[in-house]
């Protein structure tokens, strides 16, 4: 399977891969999101260490249940031939109706087929009043 576009990114292929991950991110969709990363892709996700597309969408799943009204932006930051660093930033409501506004970086490198084989993200939340959000 192949996941255009392919390595060696150029800045315009970079930024779609970064839109492509934008956009499937916001459909909350975790088979949809999971076939993006090889089968035995390896993340680490604030504290947590998950392996496999398997553990990709049961963590997914499980995190959109938790982060309801989920709302992601994502940036490039930089790139260099296979690999990439993006910037990003989401809102959600927590199961109780508070308000976050989480920010971060992920690492991402990618196998000759375009499919993300390391996904490894630092991520800080910050609680917002409903009336502070801008996504």
């Amino acid at each position: 399977m192949k996941k255009y576009p392919l390595p060696p990114f150029n800045e315009e292929t970079a930024k779609q891969k970064v839109q492509m991950a934008e956009d499937a991110w916001n459909s909350k969709d975790a088979v949809t999101v999971s076939m993006a990363y090889t089968e035995d892709t390896e993340w680490r996700n604030r504290t947590s260490f998950i392996n496999g597309r398997k553990e990709v969408q049961e963590f997914l799943k499980n995190k959109w249940v938790n982060e309801r009204n989920y709302k992601l932006k994502k940036e490039l930051w930089g790139f260099r031939n296979n690999r990439m660093a993006v910037r990003f930033e989401y809102e959600y409501q927590n199961k109780e109706g508070k308000w976050y506004r989480a920010y971060g970086n992920e690492n991402w490198e990618f196998d000759e087929n375009g499919l993300m084989k390391k996904r490894y993200a630092s991520i800080n939340d910050l609680e917002i009043k409903e009336s502070e959000r801008k996504l």
